[in-house]
């Protein structure tokens, strides 16, 4: 007699008016076809290692990110079990709030891993899970866009901007993902902690999923302009922009602040969440991304182009800012920006 199959794992995904139509549908369809689709293309026996349903606050169909249709299989209050409880993307701006929008649902997920359910978030969907406060004193990721509302919203979070999957506990029960794309990086963990490793094997190379080890950091925009109010911090900001090749770049806009140094670099900290010095050499970290991205220059070249005459520096610097050599950076990303400058 053969080995009895196991029993499919339960897995819910939750949706609510702001989910991205992609994610959901995606992680939907990419589960249920763990044990049967690589299956089916060589001729092996098939067989279901998932049981997925979309669950919301009500059973009632509505529309997602994009006009896209949702026809829940459950509700929160039909006392749906599941072993694992998934949290896809959501649209949602960089300094816009979900707290209280979803009271009910934000409950029954804390309940839900109080009972001993697993919980996932892709991308934006580690917000909604910060909003049940089980992330908070843990480490967490998301999309690199959403770090400031992290800072600000969700302080007892530790956020980490630059990897693909952390995990919250030691036990792996809630683990967070990161950008947009992150809902196949997930997608394989899942498979492959809860049907095989060879699984998700085969689902990546089906679906042509690429496990991303470099992590975020590589996509991550270095600089980002945080809306505040203090009028002498913005002009700092702008003169950096414009004067950032200057070696002693620093001093010069101390100078132009007009006021003593430790105070600007406090008030810069306060204002923009980064510091004086960071701030500068994102400046220059990201002009030396758009010439490698551009240009076939030499490496020790464009150190000196960015104010870095030590190459040694500059490249240590680049691989802390991005997480690459300048050389990989330039493998990664060169391409794509040729191909988009010959399509135009």
């Amino acid at each position: 007699m053969g080995t009895p199959e196991k029993p499919p794992v339960e897995v819910l995904i939750v949706a609510v008016p702001e989910t991205a139509g992609s994610a959901l549908y995606g992680m939907y369809d990419v589960l249920l076809a763990a044990g049967n689709i690589w299956q089916t293309l060589v001729h092996e026996d098939e067989q279901t290692l998932f049981h997925v349903r979309i669950v919301a606050s009500s059973k009632r169909p509505f529309t997602c990110g994009h006009g896209v249709p949702v026809r829940p299989d459950c509700s929160i209050h039909d006392n749906p079990t599941a072993s694992i409880i998934i949290l896809p993307e959501i649209w949602l701006g960089p300094d816009e709030a979900v707290h209280g929008r979803h009271a009910a649902l934000t409950q029954w997920i804390r309940q839900q891993y109080k009972n001993g359910v697993s919980i996932y978030s892709a991308c934006s969907g580690a917000i909604m899970l910060a909003e049940t406060g089980l992330l908070d004193g843990c480490e967490a990721t998301s999309h690199w866009g959403y770090q400031d509302l992290f800072r600000t919203r969700y302080p007892a979070v530790r956020f980490r901007p630059e990897p693909n999957l952390v995990f919250a506990d030691v036990e792996g029960r809630i683990v967070t993902a990161g950008g947009t794309t992150s809902w196949h990086d997930l997608a394989v963990h899942i498979i492959s902690r809860y049907a095989s490793p060879g699984e998700a094997l085969r689902i990546a190379k089906v679906y042509l999923l690429k496990w991303h080890g470099e992590g975020q950091l590589p996509y991550a925009a270095l600089l980002r302009r945080n809306p505040h109010a203090d009028a002498v911090v913005r002009g700092c900001e702008d003169w950096l922009g414009k004067h950032y090749r200057e070696t002693d770049a620093i001093r010069q806009v101390v100078n132009t602040a007009g006021i003593p140094e430790r105070t600007l670099k406090r008030r810069f900290k306060t204002a923009t969440g980064t510091t004086l010095i960071d701030y500068l050499q994102n400046l220059r970290i990201e002009e030396a991304k758009r010439l490698l991205e551009t240009e076939q220059t030499a490496v020790d070249d464009i150190s000196v182009a960015v104010s870095y005459e030590d190459p040694s520096f500059f490249r240590r610097l680049f691989k802390r800012r991005t997480g690459l050599t300048p050389s990989q950076y330039r493998r990664m990303f060169q391409p794509v920006a040729t191909a988009q400058v010959a399509t135009k």
